[in-house]
């Protein structure tokens, strides 16, 4: 037996016990209760929203608890080899000792995100920025890499928009991450990405600098009154462009609504229907109002205070290097990987995790 092996659980076992104690873990059982007893409702289903919100917030319960019990045992049980000093069960837990502490740490990541609308969807939009058509084409991978993420995970995504560029790439797109505390994981990747690359559109193959916008909201729900009025609204309907199934390049579906007070934009042409693509529209510009609001509320709530300005809005976040070596790193943590291709394949877990910690770390320090 490892020396350091009752060591190591007593350390995991005081943070598995930090983790229950944030998480309630009575409290957690009886919101489940609750939400059981509110998803037996036979009337419940006669409204679609409110009924799908309530299965998905039970799942995510039932999701947390089930979670937490399963660290429990298996830490439990290592801890009982080591008392029984049985070595076939002691060359067992060794082997499940590293895949453990790595999944403690990971819920332990998951019990940072506590913001007032971490728990829910994220709506992610991605616009291209200097750079031309490599950066179109950066944004293109930006998408890729995320729904990537979504994939890995068992998220379900849905794309709303994407807006292509006249040689390749994307000017613009819009999608929604559906999973419980999408949006407190997805929300440090808000921000400026920088690629350095030789640029394959360049026939004297020099390196290009190009850059595009993440900008991540959390989805509204049906508490949160975001009031619009329809003569605030402009509404203009067109064809579907690019790629696209049967019918739906060849009439006008899609939508772009201005909100008229904020100039805030919202399109969406990937549904068949234009009235399915209106409502879609509608998602995306009620977060897009509720995460201005928030953000009025927090810019107010910081003047008030006097506390610092933010004086980095526009520069970049993460760096994506892939000449004349390969090094993709995150400015505010420091985390980094030369492993450029699996993170670009949706690899992200690392990066997310530490701006997390990061990000919670600021927060106690305001």
């Amino acid at each position: 037996m490892a020396a350091d092996l009752p060591e190591e659980i007593k350390q995991l076992d005081a943070t598995l016990s930090g983790i229950e104690s944030v998480l309630d873990l009575d409290g957690l059982r009886s919101r489940a209760d609750g939400l059981e007893r509110e998803a037996a409702d036979p009337d419940l289903w006669s409204d679609q929203d409110r009924a799908q919100a309530v299965t998905r917030r039970l799942s995510a319960v039932r999701g947390d608890i089930t979670r937490f019990e399963g660290l429990r045992r298996r830490l439990d049980n290592i801890d009982a080899a080591v008392l029984l000093e049985d070595e076939e069960l002691l060359a067992e837990a060794a082997v499940d000792l590293p895949a453990l502490t790595a999944d403690i740490a990971a819920l332990e990541v998951r019990t940072l995100l506590s913001g007032e609308f971490d728990e829910r969807d994220a709506i992610v939009q991605l616009s291209a920025g200097a750079g031309g058509v490599d950066a179109a084409d950066w944004t293109a991978m930006l998408l890729r890499m995320y729904l990537r993420w979504a994939e890995r995970h068992g998220y379900a995504t849905e794309v709303f928009d994407t807006s292509e560029a006249e040689e390749a790439g994307l000017k613009s797109a819009t999608f929604q991450v559906k999973a419980p505390y999408a949006y407190g994981t997805l929300r440090s990747e808000h921000g400026v990405h920088r690629l350095v690359r030789i640029s394959p559109f360049d026939n004297q193959n020099r390196r290009q600098t190009s850059f595009a916008g993440v900008e991540v909201t959390p989805a509204v729900e049906l508490s949160d009154h975001v009031d619009i009025d329809d003569k605030e609204l402009r509404i203009d309907i067109f064809r579907s462009s690019g790629p696209g199934g049967q019918g739906v390049n060849t009439t006008d579906s899609a939508v772009r609504i201005t909100h008229l007070p904020t100039n805030i934009v919202v399109t969406c042409q990937n549904e068949r229907s234009q009235l399915q693509n209106k409502a879609a529209a509608m998602i995306v510009l009620q977060a897009k109002l509720l995460e201005r609001r928030r953000a009025e509320e927090a810019a107010e709530k910081q003047r008030l205070t006097g506390g610092p300005q933010d004086v980095s809005f526009g520069s970049q976040i993460r760096n994506y290097v892939l000449h004349p070596y390969q090094l993709v790193k995150d400015l505010r943590t420091g985390t980094e990987t030369s492993n450029t291709g699996s993170l670009l394949d949706g690899d992200l877990d690392d990066f997310i995790d530490a701006e997390i910690r990061w990000r919670r770390a600021a927060e106690t320090q305001a």
